[in-house]
């Protein structure tokens, strides 16, 4: 009887000013397979469908379950995690190509230095000045905590950036990642103190005004994250930091 194997089609590129190319490869099937378990298939043994030696390809991974967010990839077609992605699900061939918001390194490897950049523009942090050793800060109640608690399961995977169709060489719209992070860190008693000036930021160019509300980010979310909400809260929070711009801080909303 025939060994069973999986079939894939993998996207590749030699270098970031190469011109990408497609090569298939056959690998042995094993039960609840992903696809991590594919590629260091492939690793292992580099020999494409026609038999011939090629160079391993290249792809990033880490966690493996689903919490570091880096070998997110396009997978017949669709943006998702590579580790929490199972062959027995998918039909074959399976093709497999980088995310195309992001510039490739190598074959399935991408730079996300824009998204980084993005959340340094918004300052999604909570600073911290030395006084942090004064003991405990102020509580947040548990209401707001709950829902921030599903904000800050992002792991910045680029998913949705991926799927949304601001994101673009043509675009400076810093995507719905870094935007719910604003609403999450503008949401923390510490983070606060900064809120008016994350606000602002997101009044900029590439700010919140490049959404165009298709919803695809919060539809491939591998974590579920309501994207779409803390969008259209952020909406209300900008307009009214744009009163306050204009009317001085003193004016009661």
């Amino acid at each position: 009887m025939a060994e069973k194997t999986i079939s894939l089609i993998i996207t590749r590129q030699n270098s970031p000013d190469s011109t990408p190319y497609e090569e298939k490869f056959e690998v042995r099937y094993r039960e609840n397979m992903n696809i991590i378990s594919a590629l260091m298939e492939i690793q292992r043994n580099p020999v494409n469908a026609n038999g011939e030696k090629t160079a391993p390809v290249t792809w990033e991974s880490n966690c493996l379950e689903e919490v570091c967010g880096a070998c997110s990839m396009v997978i017949n077609g669709i943006p998702r995690q590579a580790c929490s992605t199972l062959v027995d699900k998918l039909e074959q061939p399976i093709r497999l190509a980088p995310m195309s918001t992001f510039p490739v390194m190598r074959d399935l490897a991408i730079d996300r230095s824009r998204m980084f950049d993005s959340l340094k523009k918004v300052k999604a942090w909570i600073p911290i000045d030395g006084t942090h050793d004064l003991g405990p800060g102020p509580r947040m109640p548990e209401k707001k905590r709950q829902w921030a608690y599903e904000l800050s399961k992002c792991m910045t995977c680029g998913v949705c950036l991926e799927a949304c169709p601001n994101v673009n060489s043509k675009s400076e719209f810093i995507g719905p990642q870094s935007l719910s992070q604003v609403r999450l860190f503008n949401a923390h008693p510490t983070g606060a103190m900064n809120k008016g000036e994350r606000l602002e930021t997101l009044m900029e160019d590439g700010g919140i005004a490049g959404c165009g509300n298709s919803q695809n980010c919060v539809q491939v979310c591998p974590k579920g994250i309501p994207l779409t909400t803390s969008i259209a809260a952020l909406n209300r929070e900008t307009n009214i930091q744009s009163f306050k711009n204009f009317f001085g801080s003193d004016y009661a909303y």
